[in-house]
């Protein structure tokens, strides 16, 4: 495995996991948050208990991402010290305004962990939200660093060097705000569906129901509205990488030949020797509109792209299919909740348990394959048409040595999460209300 190879193993397989802590601490204060209102609305102690046991899971993410985003920033000096040296200058305030929402999420944690019976009701509650507020703001902030990659703004690129910056309108570059959009909701998705199924499994075994089925109601109004929402978020990525980003649309449908009324292909196996797509359904002139809003619009094919500026069409195409399908999936179990609400037998039928229990990971799932279609989909390049990947990496010898550490504390830190998740499960189920 050469420096580049390692590099990208070790920055995909970090990527891979603080994503999953950081979108869990983005979302999880806001169930904390609405079951904390709910006590103080009613006096019900099974808002108080879940209240504060939520609180418990949003402390343990928030150590966990700090943990997993610190290694990570640490990550691109290390890996990519020529990136850096010229996007350091230019995108280093969204992640110097990141720190400071991070700073501020940490003070009110504080308050909030230790203000039971402390401070005023009102207050606390406002802490609790300042928790969720900030949380997502660190998300937005880092997204904008990463959308940056994809549509550099804010400098002048003259004979290799980087000048007139504009940290501002590199912050605010063409992709911030569909790529804002579309992560916020994909968290919101994700961990919605997550907790939910986790609650419904317990509701399926028969273990303290009544708390379970408040903390699903909670959960999955989140998820549902987030995955109903998520299919319009996609068609405004969707529509703005068409425009700034042909190469990355052509792989994400695996279209090789630049055509008018270009068909839009559900799954398919790629050939990229053949540079073709068999086992495919086609949907005639789908991708032209969906791309441009006009059913003869022309759509570029990867053919009119040099080869060294394609990306893996494969692996960023089944990336793609897969997000797709999973969100779909998770849209269509949006719209069986909220069926349930009125034809209320549906959730005295066990299987509608079982069913949300088996969507549990199907978020995190999508989550996973729509970053694979971010970055994999941006390739060969580490900042768009400006520095080539293979041109940023470190020279720095032994990188397969620093892979195998990071996996080896990213391990780590998930069985720990994991052992300390189960133990606030089985902690919930032997409370007595």
């Amino acid at each position: 495995m050469d420096n580049l190879d390692a590099a990208r193993m070790q920055m995909a397989f970090t990527l891979i996991f603080h994503i999953v802590f950081a979108c869990i601490g983005m979302v999880m204060p806001f169930f904390m948050v609405k079951s904390h209102y709910k006590w103080l609305k009613t006096k019900n102690p099974v808002f108080l208990t879940l209240t504060k046991s939520w609180q418990k899971g949003v402390a343990i993410f928030f150590v966990t991402g700090a943990v997993s985003g610190t290694a990570l920033s640490f990550e691109l000096g290390l890996l990519w010290p020529k990136f850096m040296l010229h996007a350091g200058p230019i995108i280093g305030m969204p992640f110097s305004l990141e720190g400071a929402a991070f700073f501020i999420e940490a003070v009110a944690l504080g308050f909030y962990l230790y203000g039971w019976n402390k401070l005023n009701e009102k207050f606390h509650l406002a802490t609790g939200i300042i928790v969720g507020v900030s949380g997502i703001l660190s998300g937005i902030l880092v997204v904008s660093a990463n959308s940056w990659m994809n549509a550099p703004s804010g400098f002048d690129y003259v004979n290799g060097e980087f000048l007139n910056i504009d940290p501002v309108k590199a912050f605010l570059n063409p992709a911030w705000f569909t790529q804002a959009l579309h992560m916020t909701l994909a968290a919101f998705a994700a961990t919605s569906f997550a907790v939910a199924g986790i609650h419904a499994w317990q509701i399926y075994k028969n273990r303290n129901t009544p708390l379970h089925k408040e903390a699903f109601k909670i959960a999955i109004l989140f998820g549902a509205i987030a995955a109903v929402l998520q299919p319009l978020s996609g068609d405004l990525s969707a529509k703005d990488i068409a425009q700034r980003q042909p190469a990355k649309l052509a792989a994400l449908e695996a279209h090789y030949k630049t055509e008018r009324g270009a068909p839009l292909y559900i799954a398919g196996i790629v050939d990229e020797e053949k540079r073709e797509v068999t086992h495919k359904i086609e949907i005639p002139k789908a991708l032209s509109f969906l791309s441009f809003g006009d059913f003869n619009a022309e759509v570029k094919g990867l053919n009119d792209f040099p080869e060294e500026d394609r990306p893996p069409v494969a692996i960023t195409h089944y990336a793609f299919q897969m997000m797709v399908g999973l969100g779909t999936l998770l849209m269509f179990s949006a719209i069986v909740y909220f069926i349930s609400i009125k034809k209320k037998h549906w959730q005295e039928n066990k299987k509608f348990w079982l069913y949300f229990a088996l969507l549990s990971p199907v978020g995190f799932l999508a989550l996973e394959s729509g970053w694979i279609v971010t970055e994999v989909g941006r390739q060969p390049w580490i900042i768009y048409n400006v520095m080539r990947t293979k041109d940023a990496v470190t020279p720095m010898p032994g990188m397969v040595y620093s892979f195998y550490m990071y996996v080896l504390l990213y391990i780590t830190l998930s069985i720990a999460v994991t052992w300390l998740m189960v133990r606030q499960i089985k902690t919930l189920n032997r409370t007595k209300i």
